[in-house]
C-alpha cells in the first residue's frame, strides 16, 4: 500500500478533476479499511487500461454486459496494490490480447468513478466508488480479438473519436476524451 499512496503522491495531475480524484485516493488509504478490496463497500481501487494502436488512431473497447455500452477494460485490484499488473491482466482476460505492453510504468491517469447499483452475477452490488488508476497500453490491432462472456459480448478497435462518443455514459465519454486529449496533448 506504501508503494501506491507513493506512486499517487509523485503523480502530477492533468488537471483540476486528477486533482481532486488524487487528494481523495490519498485520503481514502488513510481512512478506509482495506481499500485495495471489494470488503470495502463503499469505496475501493480498480485499475484500467487505455489500449492504443502502435499508430495512436484507435483504442481497444469492450461492450460491457452490465453497462451496455463501449468501455476500456479494466477491474478491481483485489488485494494487489500493482495496479499496472491489474490493468494487464485485465486487458488481457477482457480482449484476449496476448501481446499487450505498457507505454509507460507511470499512472496515465486517475479518476473516481461513480458505480450505480447492479446486479452481478445474480447478486445485488450497492451503488459505491471506484478509485481508478489508468495505463497507457499498446497493442497491435492485427491481433485476435476474443470476449469474455462474462462480462463483455464484444472486443473491438473504435477510433479515438468513436471511443470518447459515449452517449450512455456522458461522464465516462469527459475521461475518455481527456484521455485521447493526454496522449496527443
Amino acid at each position: 500500500m506504501l508503494n501506491l499512496r507513493k506512486r499517487l503522491e509523485d503523480y502530477a495531475p492533468y488537471n483540476a478533476q486528477e486533482a481532486a480524484d488524487r487528494r481523495m485516493m490519498l485520503t481514502a488509504i488513510d481512512v478506509l479499511e482495506d481499500p485495495l478490496t471489494r470488503e470495502n463497500v463503499f469505496a475501493h481501487f480498480t485499475a484500467s487500461a487505455w489500449i492504443v494502436n502502435p499508430d495512436r488512431t484507435k483504442v481497444l473497447m469492450a461492450w460491457h454486459n452490465i453497462y451496455k455500452t463501449w468501455a476500456w477494460t479494466g477491474g478491481h485490484a483485489d488485494g494487489d496494490a500493482d495496479l499496472l499488473a491489474v490493468a494487464l491482466r485485465e486487458a488481457r482476460e477482457e480482449t484476449g490480447i496476448r501481446d499487450i505492453r505498457p507505454v509507460m510504468t507511470d499512472i496515465y491517469s486517475l479518476e473516481v468513478v461513480p458505480v450505480n447499483a447492479h446486479v452481478k452475477r445474480d447478486s445485488f452490488v450497492s451503488a459505491h466508488l471506484h478509485m481508478n488508476v489508468t495505463y497507457l497500453l499498446e497493442a497491435d490491432d492485427a491481433q485476435p480479438l476474443h470476449v469474455k462472456p462474462d462480462e463483455n459480448s464484444a472486443v473491438g478497435w473504435l477510433s479515438l473519436d468513436e471511443a470518447a462518443d459515449n452517449r450512455d455514459e456522458p461522464y465516462m465519454a469527459v475521461i475518455y476524451r481527456k484521455l485521447n486529449e493526454k496522449m496527443h496533448g
